[in-house]
């Protein structure tokens, strides 16, 4: 017997209407879902260009190249999540202080979220492995 409503099967990332809320921690740790009680606020395009002092142009190239996670609105504006001005601000900063094009910053951040995620699981264990260090 299926304890899940109709229609949540996937796995949402905003937990906006009726789609389930999944945190790293329930990927890996279990398979409960997680329903939002309250909306998560969303900025706008205007907004998110304010606050990380960016051209909306630039910030709707990011979304394309899926650098910055975006959703469209019921009036097919884009919606950001409020965290999205410090993704932004850590984007620009690779790309001036590293010199890389945006192909590579996506391949960076991706290996970026992947490391904090296992030293995050390494910091839950709380135990280190029987093997020695390499080093």
């Amino acid at each position: 017997m299926n304890d899940r409503p109709a229609g949540a099967g996937g796995v949402g990332r905003t937990g906006v209407g009726a789609r389930p809320v999944r945190t790293g921690a329930d990927i890996t740790a279990s398979t409960a879902v997680r329903y939002a009680l309250v909306p998560v606020p969303r900025l706008s395009l205007a907004a998110v260009a304010l606050r990380s002092g960016l051209h909306p142009d630039l910030i709707r190239r990011f979304v394309a190249l899926g650098l910055v996670d975006a959703e469209r609105d019921s009036a097919g504006r884009l919606a950001f999540d409020p965290t999205a001005p410090a993704v932004l601000a850590r984007i620009q900063r690779l790309r001036t202080g590293l010199c890389l094009n945006y192909a590579s910053i996506g391949l960076v951040l991706d290996l970026l979220d992947r490391i904090s995620l296992l030293e995050a699981a390494l910091r839950g264990r709380g135990t280190r492995s029987e093997t020695p260090p390499w080093t």
